[in-house]
């Protein structure tokens, strides 16, 4: 993949391993809540966490209770969701190095945007905890619509009449997401995933500055 970004508008975020890192708080709340159910499994781990970042969160509840009853899993990780943001409200998470001080500067030119695979909730506690919202016009994930990535980007393309966007992230997920979406793909190199597919690359956040 290769694409000049010369035209480039506007901006659209992944959120985990790309804006911060909150695998050690979503383990800590999920072995909470897992540890309550009758189940073999009793705690998640932040590495095992690393392996699921990017996927929707029913796949990730498929591949760490794949016996369970689909109907207790739901109610299982509806009741996760709803604890880690809890949790995150109370406690935030690591966000990546001078990511406040990029925004502010990229905001000033370009219109930015969130789209993860997350719970309703989830990416507006992470901009109110450090108040971040300021710097986001739109945000969209399928806790709130049912739907993918790639269709949860199209949405806010649409919806804000974006004419030249680009999709940060740092997982393969993300690239195909992007190439669903028709449009150019960063990869954060730094985040939790891999992939060889990219039109750009960075190895720290505030490298946006100087793409």
């Amino acid at each position: 993949m290769q694409n000049s970004l010369k035209d480039i508008d506007s901006m659209i975020f992944d959120l985990d391993g790309t804006l911060w890192d909150s695998t050690k708080e979503i383990a800590s709340s999920w072995s909470t809540i897992i540890s309550k159910y009758d189940n073999d499994k009793k705690e998640v781990t932040t590495e095992e966490l690393k392996g699921y970042m990017g996927l929707e969160l029913e796949v990730i509840g498929e591949k760490m209770f794949p016996n369970m009853d689909k109907k207790k899993r739901d109610i299982l990780l509806r009741e996760c969701g709803e604890f880690e943001n809890q949790y995150l409200m109370e406690h935030g998470a690591n966000l990546y190095d001078k990511l406040e001080d990029t925004l502010k500067v990229l905001s000033k030119k370009y219109k930015l945007f969130i789209v993860s695979n997350c719970q309703d909730g989830y990416i507006e506690t992470f901009m109110k905890f450090y108040n971040l919202d300021k710097y986001f016009v739109d945000f969209e994930c399928p806790g709130r619509t049912n739907l993918s990535k790639a269709e949860n980007i199209k949405i806010v393309i649409e919806r804000n009449n974006l004419r030249h966007p680009v999709y940060v992230g740092d997982t393969q997920m993300d690239c195909d997401a992007a190439k669903k979406a028709g449009i150019p793909f960063i990869y954060a190199r730094y985040g939790f995933g891999n992939t060889e597919e990219y039109n750009h690359v960075i190895d720290k956040f505030e490298e946006l500055l100087s793409l």
